[in-house]
C-alpha cells in the first residue's frame, strides 16, 4: 500500500488590506463592537430617567392634599373642643345630684318604664323648664356679644326670678355658679369678668353657659343644641337610677328625644323674652314635693 501521505499544515494568516473577510468573522466584529454601546446606552438612558423622575416625585408630595369641603375651621375645632368639655357630665357643676323633681313623680308612679320617662322628658323639654332655659341662654349670649350691659342684667335677673320651686332654684343657682367658677380658672378670657360683674350677682346655669360662650365667640346655635344635649342627658341619667333602666333603654329615650331637642332649640333661637311661659304643671308639682320626700337621693 502505497504511505500515507503527510498532512500539511496551513498557517492562518492575517488579513491584508483590502482582503474581503468571510462573513462569519465579519459577524463576530460587529456583534462583539456594538454589545458596550448598547449597554451603555441603555444604562445612560436609565439613569437620565430616574434622575428626572426624583424631583417629580419630590414635587408630588410636598403638594398639599385637596381640601377637603368638610373640614372644619381652627375656631370650628376649637368651639366644638370647649362645648363638649363644658357640657359633658364630666364637667364639675354638679348636675348628677339633681333629678328636677323626677324622683318625685317615680315614687308617685307617674314614671315607671323608659315610654313613661320619654314622656315626662318631651314634656319638660317642650312645654316647660327645658323651653324656658333656651330662651334664657340664647338671650343672655345675644345681649353679651352686642354689650348690651342693661338687657344682660335684666335677663339675668328674670332668670333667676323665673323658677317655680326652691329646690329648683337651688339647683339652676348652685349649677351656674359652679360653671362660671370653672369657668373663670380654666378657660378665662378677654371680657368675661365684665359680663359676669353686669349681672349683679344673679347668676343661673343656661345665664352662665350663654355668657361663657359668647365671650369665647361660640356661635349661639351649636351652644344651644349642646345645652339642650346635656340636660336631656342629666334628666335621663337620674331616671336611669330611680326607676331603674339599663343602658339600652336610656339610649333609646335619648334617641326618642332627639327631634324633641331640635324643634325645641329652633323655638328658642326664634323666641323672645315675650314668648316665655311653662304648661309642665305635674313637673312643677313634682319639684314642690320633692322637698319634703321622706326619703331622697337627689337635692331637687
Amino acid at each position: 500500500m502505497p504511505a500515507a501521505m503527510p498532512m500539511r499544515r496551513t498557517a492562518r494568516r492575517s488579513p491584508t488590506p483590502g482582503m474581503i473577510m468571510p462573513r462569519t468573522i465579519m459577524a463576530t466584529i460587529i456583534t462583539t463592537s456594538i454589545i458596550p454601546v448598547i449597554t451603555i446606552t441603555t444604562t445612560s438612558i436609565a439613569i437620565t430617567s430616574i434622575i428626572t423622575a426624583i424631583p417629580m416625585l419630590m414635587t408630588i408630595s410636598k403638594s398639599p392634599p385637596s381640601a377637603d369641603p368638610g373640614a372644619m375651621t381652627e375656631s370650628e375645632a376649637a368651639a366644638l373642643y370647649r362645648l363638649m368639655t363644658w357640657l359633658s357630665p364630666a364637667f364639675p357643676v354638679g348636675a348628677f345630684s339633681y333629678s328636677s323633681g323626677i324622683e318625685w313623680a317615680v315614687e308617685a308612679g307617674d314614671i315607671t318604664d323608659a315610654a313613661s320617662l320619654r314622656d315626662w322628658l318631651a314634656s319638660m323639654l317642650a312645654d316647660g323648664p327645658g323651653f324656658c332655659d333656651g330662651v334664657f341662654l340664647a338671650q343672655a349670649h345675644r345681649a353679651a356679644s352686642t354689650h348690651d350691659d342693661a338687657g344682660l342684667r335684666d335677663i339675668a335677673e328674670l332668670a333667676a326670678a323665673f323658677v317655680p320651686s326652691r329646690e329648683r332654684q337651688l339647683e339652676t343657682s348652685s349649677q351656674g355658679r359652679a360653671f362660671i367658677e370653672i369657668a373663670r380658672s380654666a378657660w378665662n378670657c378677654d371680657g368675661l369678668d365684665d359680663m359676669i360683674a353686669h349681672c349683679n350677682g344673679a347668676m343661673v346655669y343656661p345665664v352662665a353657659v350663654g355668657i361663657v360662650s359668647s365671650a369665647h365667640k361660640i356661635p349661639l346655635a351649636p351652644t344651644l343644641h349642646a345645652f339642650f344635649h346635656a340636660l336631656t342627658s342629666n334628666w335621663i341619667s337620674a331616671g336611669a337610677r330611680l326607676v331603674p333602666l339599663g343602658q339600652t333603654d336610656s339610649q333609646r329615650v335619648l334617641a326618642w328625644l332627639e327631634p324633641v331637642v331640635v324643634a325645641t332649640s329652633k323655638r328658642a333661637l326664634e323666641a323672645s323674652l315675650d314668648d316665655l311661659g311653662s304648661a309642665t304643671f305635674r313637673a312643677d308639682l313634682a319639684g314642690m314635693r320633692h322637698e319634703t320626700q321622706y326619703t331622697r337621693l337627689f337635692r331637687s
